[in-house]
């Protein structure tokens, strides 16, 4: 399947102000179940673009600009193809594995991604996973659970706002956004045992009415990889209650959230500067879709 992904983050200020270099994580990796066919990417004010790889190997574009200017638009097209997962769904890896057994080799690597990023000093997660597992038997998959849990449990809330709640947070709460479910989810998991990583992107649900889907359209998307034994990394969407499925389109992946945010970066102007922020993604199949950008 061939996907046009149109994606525009503008920012409003109340005059002109003077930008700082701004960290840009819109392109995907080519795998073999995601090949990119064609990238753009259009920048007002004009900015010099400079690529790299960072430390997951994600590809990274830090734009620098010489004008000042009342309003920032960053325009990213994206032509990719998607494959079905590679993921068997009638495996069940993952089931009674309540601690992973990974290689020698593979914890080396994992490790960073096995750690907890947050604090739980109330014990307040460690309950809530224990709760949510002690209702099923040991022939239950931990994952599978944990994730179902945070769907059918946890309500669902756009969040505009950058920055992503402590586990903790929406543990109390009892909502929030996908990155933050995401980030709950892959907090457990991680006390489980598990190797789990950030992911940010698309939610691609043309050709898919699962009532169960519940990111809101037109807005980037978040979840989570596990590194199950045997199968590697494998998406688990807590807020729509998929796994390994093909509509999740991936940009970033990183230890914590903030690693993997699309745009981040500065301005110097006067306190208040900032008016609005904004951000739009149209999805589309090739057939019904035009202009990349």
């Amino acid at each position: 399947m061939d996907i046009h992904v149109r994606h525009i983050t503008t920012y409003q200020y109340a005059g002109p102000v003077q930008f700082g270099p701004h960290r840009l994580m819109l392109r995907p990796r080519d795998s073999f179940d995601m090949r990119i066919l064609e990238t753009e990417i259009d920048i007002f004010p004009a900015a010099e673009l400079h690529w790299s790889h960072d430390v997951y190997g994600n590809t990274v574009a830090v734009a620098t600009f010489a004008a000042s200017a009342d309003r920032l638009e960053i325009t990213s097209g994206l032509v990719l193809r998607r494959y079905a997962s590679a993921f068997p769904r009638e495996r069940t890896s993952a089931s009674a594995l309540f601690v992973p057994h990974y290689s020698d080799g593979e914890r080396i690597v994992l490790q960073p991604f096995m750690t907890p990023a947050t604090s739980d000093e109330d014990g307040a997660l460690s309950a809530w996973i224990a709760q949510v597992l002690s209702n099923g038997g040991p022939e239950h998959d931990p994952l599978a659970r944990l994730s179902q849990e945070i769907h059918a449990g946890f309500g669902y809330s756009v969040r505009y706002e950058e920055g992503t709640q402590p586990p903790s947070q929406t543990l109390s709460l009892r909502s929030g956004s996908c990155r933050d479910l995401a980030w709950l989810f892959i907090e457990a998991v991680r006390r489980l045992g598990y190797a789990a990583r950030f992911v940010s992107g698309y939610l691609h649900n043309s050709h898919n009415d699962d009532p169960a889907n519940r990111a809101a359209v037109g807005l980037t998307h978040a979840w989570a990889e596990v590194f199950v034994p045997g199968d590697g990394w494998v998406e688990f969407d807590p807020t729509n209650a998929l796994v390994a499925d093909p509509h999740l389109i991936r940009v970033a992946v990183a230890r914590v959230p903030w690693d993997a945010s699309p745009v981040a970066g500065s301005f110097i102007g006067p306190v208040g500067a900032q008016i609005s922020l904004s951000v739009g993604v149209e999805i589309n199949p090739t057939e019904t879709y035009r202009n990349v950008a």
